[in-house]
């Protein structure tokens, strides 16, 4: 379902703009029918009341939480999330209030060492769908920040995705600066965020500064080179007053090299952004190994002391799949039950 499907729903409900605009708040905060000063009932017209309990049953169907998977290292929790046509996929409650939401069912960039890229693309997710996630989340923790960087690829689900973007920095109560979108790099995202009313800060996956390199590694992603992409993503944050952040898996032997470290200090000292590192997280069947935390905290620390500014960060709740696609791919296998816990 999208959001514009469901405003046109709420007008033939009789909802005028402030109606429409109360229920949407309602919806996408997670919030009761029954609160706040004035009872519903007395304020919206009678058929929209009516119909309200089984409207908002009816989007609380279309992102059930299924599964809940907590890390007990980080704090993180990675949600398996059933949509109503029996699909699934993957978010994860982050610490510090945040959460990571998925845009696609599986993704079509085919990133070589991700888990989702391998089974291609399956279906868009609908922005309701995407909203709908973070409703789900709400009922097991408040959120206050959303990031777009679960399964799929949202510049592939532009519309969708900015459509979810736009009622969640609205009726949905999140700060711009704190709904992120993330993406390999394409020239329509940098086309259509600087348009939008509510403008994301933006995460921009790099992974390596060789082009042909970044092509072996991310097949399926737009032909742009590590410094086209870099430069475009500066001119947002300076339009935007919004750092970037470049996204780099750190993978053993394929980008831990001291010529990438000699790249990323030439393509990134200066710029308004933060390098956000992450040591490669295991899926079973693929080669690539994930360097010791040692090796990259000196890679990190170095990469600062030369003039980018760097965080080491963890995959969040690596100990219960952290990886995205692998707790998807996990239930789909039927490798071990998924539970409650």
């Amino acid at each position: 379902m999208r959001i514009d499907t469901l405003r046109q729903r709420l007008r033939e409900l009789q909802a005028l703009p402030v109606h429409e605009q109360r229920v949407l708040r309602l919806w996408a905060q997670g919030l009761p029918l029954e609160g706040g000063r004035r009872k519903l009932e007395h304020v919206l017209p009678r058929p929209l009341w009516l119909a309200l309990p089984g409207l908002l049953d009816e989007l609380q169907r279309l992102a059930v939480v299924r599964s809940i998977h907590p890390s007990p290292s980080d704090g993180s929790s990675r949600l398996l999330v059933a949509l109503a046509d029996g699909q699934t996929v993957e978010s994860v409650l982050l610490p510090r209030q945040g959460l990571c939401v998925s845009t696609q069912v599986g993704c079509a960039v085919g990133c070589v060492f991700c888990m989702t890229g391998r089974e291609g693309l399956l279906r868009q997710l609908g922005s309701a769908e995407i909203v709908s996630q973070v409703t789900a989340a709400r009922r097991q923790a408040p959120v206050r920040k959303v990031v777009f960087m679960g399964m799929g690829e949202p510049a592939h689900n532009l519309d969708n995705v900015l459509e979810a973007i736009d009622l969640l920095g609205t009726a949905g109560g999140i700060a711009h600066k704190s709904l992120v979108f993330s993406t390999v790099g394409d020239p329509r995202v940098f086309e259509r965020l600087p348009r939008e009313r509510v403008k994301p800060a933006l995460a921009l996956s790099l992974h390596t500064t060789k082009p042909r390199l970044r092509e072996e590694l991310l097949p399926r992603a737009p032909r742009m080179t590590p410094e086209e992409l870099v430069e475009q993503a500066d001119g947002y944050a300076k339009a935007t007053g919004y750092p970037i952040q470049y996204q780099w898996t750190l993978i053993e032997g394929v980008n831990d090299g001291e010529e990438e470290l000699d790249g990323l200090v030439q393509l990134l000292r200066g710029r308004y952004g933060v390098l956000n590192m992450i040591p490669y997280n295991h899926v079973e069947g693929l080669p690539f190994r994930r360097p010791s935390w040692e090796r990259a905290a000196a890679i990190a620390r170095s990469l600062h002391q030369r003039g980018v500014l760097t965080k080491l960060r963890q995959s969040a709740a690596q100990e219960v799949e952290g990886g995205c696609g692998q707790l998807r791919a996990r239930s789909l296998e039927g490798a071990q039950p998924i539970r409650w816990h």
